[in-house]
């Protein structure tokens, strides 16, 4: 008999399509022990394609987006996969308010941009974040710890132009235990390749054209 085939992930204008750190973390969330009694929330979701993963591995999946183009492309993308789960439209954990998981995913926007603020409408709401790249970042490590269950893990994707020591060092701080996980050097995009001599006046981008992609696992004590 046979497997039918799985329904193509829909990314329609002005939703993160998977991309290389959306594959990387894909790749660290397959490590993960995920079953029937796991609760999942994936913050920034974008498309999904990390929710539906988990979703198809049986966990109870929370996702969450403050885009809502993007949450109205999760539920469509989860209903034709056929896969249960709650998608909300909110901003990160305030999502979720007196809700614990064993384990967060998230690919929040890193990208360093010359603006003080990440956008609040428009395709660059998805990477865009702030002149160092860590506006959502230290958000999520500063929030996410207190929604972890004892033992809950955070799986966290980003760039090492923002800084791989300060995202060890605030999950830290946190109470977390933080390591680098995963590592991949990728070409330039072309949101880096277009912002290229900015980020290199500001000495966030090293010479070349590639960027080193990191996956951050924390646990909760």
């Amino acid at each position: 008999m046979r497997t039918p085939a799985r329904a193509p992930l829909l990314t329609p204008p002005g939703v993160y399509a998977p991309h290389a750190d959306t594959e990387l973390l894909a790749r660290a969330l397959r490590s993960e022990s995920v079953g029937a009694h796991t609760r999942v929330l994936d913050l920034c979701t974008g498309s999904g394609a990390l929710a539906l993963l988990a979703a198809r591995r049986g966990a109870r999946v929370t996702a969450v987006d403050i885009s809502l183009r993007a949450v109205l492309t999760v539920r469509l993308n989860a209903l034709l996969a056929r896969r249960p789960m709650t998608v909300l439209r909110g901003d990160l954990v305030s999502a979720v308010p007196d809700r614990t998981f064993d384990l967060v995913v998230t690919n929040p926007p890193y990208v360093p941009a010359p603006a003080p603020a990440p956008p609040a409408r428009g395709a660059a709401r998805a990477w865009d974040a702030g002149p160092d790249g860590r506006v959502l970042l230290d958000r999520i490590c500063d929030s996410v710890p207190p929604v972890l269950r004892g033992g809950g893990i955070l799986l966290l994707v980003h760039s090492a132009i923002c800084g791989t020591v300060p995202t060890l060092e605030r999950l830290a701080a946190a109470g977390m235990d933080a390591e680098v996980t995963d590592r991949d050097a990728v070409p330039l995009g072309p949101v880096l390749r277009g912002r290229r001599d900015w980020l290199r006046s500001h000495g966030l981008l090293p010479d070349g054209d590639r960027e080193e992609l990191v996956v951050i696992r924390a646990r909760h004590s």
